[in-house]
This record gives structure tokens, sequence and C-alpha cells, in this order.
């Protein structure tokens, strides 16, 4: 073991120290970079933490840090701007050496990410006055967008959200990636992978792997998933849906195992560029007949009653009623105005629809 040691550090050297979580730029300023963003165009502690995504920890009071497009980021703000540092891939299970970002291709990867083209004040000025119980919360809840999601990521992850609350959710997207997916770096004690491939989850023995670490009947739903992305349109062809009209990503979206109009949605607003889906689930229907006063559907949330609760979002809200809905989520979620039970429901994790978001 000492001579083993010897030859791979040089006889002298001693083997590369872990990499340590950088948590704010004053440590080591020249790794971090930072755009200018407001808290009234994002907030990071709203949006990250809200059931849009599953990847995001608060590593350290106001730094979050996750996976993002095959990298580790932890992103910091302050009231002005949006700080960021990435960091290195492991090289043969050695850590990587501090890198500086670089600065045009990570800036714009964020850009993408957190859709920072779009305007958020004059939107929620727009909704505010078109609908008085959208003003009510909107000054409690700045900055709360939408993410652009990775499409395979944000379907594969959605999947797993039918009756399902965010922290345990996060947990199982955390042993998927972790089972399935690359390790990138190791922070400290803790290690980070990239989501799986599509291969990997299609893999026949992926549904049992799967059962293995807690899916449930969702292992099914999510190797069954990517087999026929993997059989069918491809992860290309998953993202040329960006370019197609809602109503078609949609159709193609509910073809797949597991996948209903609910998920469907989530994943048509967060990663498919569709700002105007609305998800609808059992407590977007109270809220649509207790708060607003809608006479809408039946009894029951059928597909006839999912459109007309859309419609009827969209026509109060606008071509981006899913960015309204966003906000309308997070203030639900951190006020605790949800049924008993379901505070921490992720967006696609209340109740079951029937387009099959739900177990058999």
């Amino acid at each position: 073991m000492v001579a083993w040691r010897r030859e791979l550090y040089g006889g002298c050297r001693r083997p590369p120290a872990p990499m340590k979580l950088r948590d704010s730029p004053s440590a080591c300023p020249s790794l971090w970079r930072s755009l200018p963003c407001p808290p009234a165009e994002l907030r990071l502690d709203l949006v990250l933490s809200s059931g849009q995504t599953f990847r995001w920890w608060e590593s350290s009071p106001g730094a979050w840090t996750g996976v993002l497009g095959g990298r580790v980021w932890t992103l910091r703000q302050d009231p002005d701007r949006l700080w960021y540092t990435v960091y290195g891939e492991e090289e043969d299970g050695r850590p990587a050496e501090a890198a500086k970002p670089d600065g045009a291709e990570t800036d714009q990867i964020l850009r993408d990410y957190f859709q920072l083209d779009v305007g958020l004040p004059a939107l929620y000025c727009a909704w505010g006055a078109a609908d008085p119980l959208f003003r009510k919360v909107a000054d409690d809840f700045p900055g709360v967008r939408v993410l652009r999601q990775d499409p395979v990521e944000c379907l594969l992850s959605f999947i797993c959200t039918s009756n399902n609350h965010i922290s345990r959710i996060t947990a199982m997207i955390e042993r998927l990636c972790q089972a399935f997916g690359r390790r990138l770096c190791r922070l400290d004690a803790r290690p980070f992978h990239a989501f799986p491939s599509l291969s990997a989850l299609a893999g026949a023995d992926a549904e049992a792997r799967l059962r293995a670490l807690g899916f449930g009947y969702r292992a099914k739903f999510v190797s069954g998933s990517a087999r026929a992305i993997v059989e069918g349109l491809g992860a290309e062809g998953l993202r040329r849906l960006r370019a197609a009209p809602y109503a078609e990503a949609r159709r193609v979206l509910c073809a797949l195992p597991g996948v209903g109009a609910k998920v469907a949605d989530c994943v048509c607003l967060m990663a498919l560029d569709k700002a105007e889906a609305v998800p609808v689930d059992t407590h977007v229907w109270r809220i649509a007949r207790q708060r607003y006063g809608a006479v809408l559907g039946g009894r029951s949330l059928t597909p006839r009653a999912h459109q007309e609760i859309g419609d009827f979002f969209r026509g109060l809200w606008g071509p981006r009623a899913g960015w309204a809905q966003a906000v309308i989520f997070c203030a639900d979620l951190r006020k605790g105005q949800e049924p008993a039970g379901s505070r921490d429901q992720a967006w696609g994790g209340r109740g079951q629809d029937s387009c099959g978001d739900g177990p058999p």
C-alpha cells in the first residue's frame, strides 16, 4: 500500500485534497462571476425550492448548490447581482483543479435557465391589474419565474411527482442520479452526479433497479418513458417540441407511459417554452372554483375540466398564464394555504388526473 502510494504520488506527494464548497465570492473571488439581476427579476430562494426542479439545495444561508447542464454550480445573490461559481469535473476519480468559469458560455447557460430575457416586473404589473387576488400576493413573492430545463430531465423528474411531495421527490432524484448518472465531483463529503442518460434508464434492468431504490409503481413509468423516447422521437425530437404548438407537444407527451395532462403541462411549461401551459390538479381546480368563483368542469377532474380550467386562467392572466400560476403556487407553498397534509407538494404531485398521473 505504501509503495503504491509512493509510486502514484511520486514518492512524496500527497493525494490531491478534495474540492471545497465555495459559498461566497469572498472566498476565491477569481473563481466567481456575476450577472446584473435584482431580486425583482429573480429570487433564488423562491424559485429553486418551489418544486420546479429537484437538483438544488441551500448549501449555506443564501447559497444554492446544484447540477445544471452536467456541471456543478453554486449561486447566490446580492441586492443587484446574481453570483455564480462552477466546479471542475473529476478525472479518474481525482478532484479537478479549480478553474475560472468561461464567462460567455456560463453566463448564457444561466440566462437561458432562468429565462432572464423575460422582464418580470412588467408581467407582475399586468397580472396584478387583471387579477386582484394575484395583486394581494405579488408584493410578498417577487422574482418568481419559470425555469427552462432540459426536457428529458424535466420529464423523467416530473413522472416521479405523482402523489408525492418535494422533499421525497428530491431524495428520489438524488438516488436516481447516484445509481445511473456519471459522477461529476465531490464537494467536501458530498458527491454530485449528472442526470442519467436515456440509454441508462432504458436498460433491461432499469425498472428493477428503480424499484429497489424505492420508486414503486413510478419505476415502470420512468424506464418505460425513457425506452419509448429512445425507440421513438429521441432526445432531440423531444427538444424539438419547443417549436411545436402547445397542443401538439402536450399530445406527444401524453402518449408516453405514466404521463397525463398534469405532468405534460409541467413539462410544456418548464422545458418546452409553452408559457401558456397551466398545470392543473385538484388543488388548482379548487382555487379556480373557491377563490375565483369559476364554475368549471363537472364533479371530477376530466380532460374537459383540465382544458376549461387552463382556458380560464389563460383568459385571466394572458399568454404567460403558467408563469402567473407559478407565483400563486409559490405563495401557497410558503404560506401554508394548501389543504392539510399537502403543504410540501410538488407541482405535479397533488392528486391524480384522468390521464395517467398516478398509480395504476
